[in-house]
């Protein structure tokens, strides 16, 4: 069995696909499939899904860091509404992205350092996105350490310090289709730091593994990536799936 700790399921872009893609998810073994919120407009969707297929799409809560713009505290307050009426698995995705605009970057520390808080409030994990910002999410998440913080980096690329940084404070590495390409360093650090604190990953329907590089991703592909950490790690992708489901499991309490 494997789980994807991080796809986008109810993204326009899978829409069309959206039943026989989860359908190929689960014959694959992909039998839980986590869903990351990215702001209000997505909620719907998000829920539609949840509720169709309970047993294998679950939902998180939270305002993306691409997704904070000057009316974040009317986005940050339907989120902790959210939060405080329905049930979901963590508190995500949530976080801080330098990468395409540093316009509101005052703005998304705000909302991150505000949305961990609740995820103590809530005991919920932390799904973690930190574009070209990993230092900076790892210094707020140590802030905010308590003991009782669990999270994930999803789609980790950063050093081998920095993940060491993020196991040291007891959160989880994110690993998806980026560790099968060419000129990943994610293999190297995965040889450093062994399975214990991985997770495996889509963020579908982008960032497809080989040989579907460029194409839509889905969470059928989990295996692949369990299989080139295999080789990785020279263990079979089946230890790979049972190692990776017990931490996700682990992280999201399920």
């Amino acid at each position: 069995m494997y789980i994807d700790t991080h796809t986008h399921l109810y993204d326009e872009q899978l829409r069309t696909y959206e039943q026989a893609m989860i359908q190929r998810a689960v014959d694959a073994g992909v039998t839980k499939m986590y869903m990351p919120n990215c702001d209000s407009s997505t909620i719907a969707d998000m829920m539609r899904i949840a509720t169709t297929w309970p047993a294998n799409c679950y939902p998180m809560m939270g305002l993306h860091p691409c997704y904070v713009k000057d009316n974040y505290e009317e986005e940050l307050a339907i989120v902790e509404a959210w939060l405080a009426k329905e049930k979901f698995y963590a508190v995500g995705e949530i976080g801080l992205d330098y990468y395409w605009d540093l316009t509101h970057t005052t703005q998304q520390k705000e909302a991150f350092a505000t949305q961990i808080d609740w995820a103590l409030q809530y005991n919920l994990p932390i799904v973690i996105h930190s574009r070209e910002s990993t230092q900076d999410c790892i210094d707020t998440v140590r802030s905010k350490q308590n003991g009782q913080l669990k999270g994930v980096f999803h789609c980790f690329g950063g050093t081998l310090e920095e993940a060491k940084q993020i196991i040291d404070l007891g959160l989880y590495l994110g690993i998806g289709g980026v560790v099968t390409f060419k000129k990943s360093t994610l293999p190297d650090i995965i040889k450093e730091v062994g399975l214990n604190n991985i997770v495996l990953e889509t963020d579908a329907p982008y960032l497809a593994p080989m040989p579907y590089r460029g194409k839509r991703n889905e969470s059928s592909y989990i295996p692949l990536m369990a299989e080139k950490i295999g080789d990785i790690l020279q263990m079979s992708k089946e230890l790979v799936a049972q190692i990776t489901t017990a931490n996700a499991e682990k992280l999201f309490g399920v």
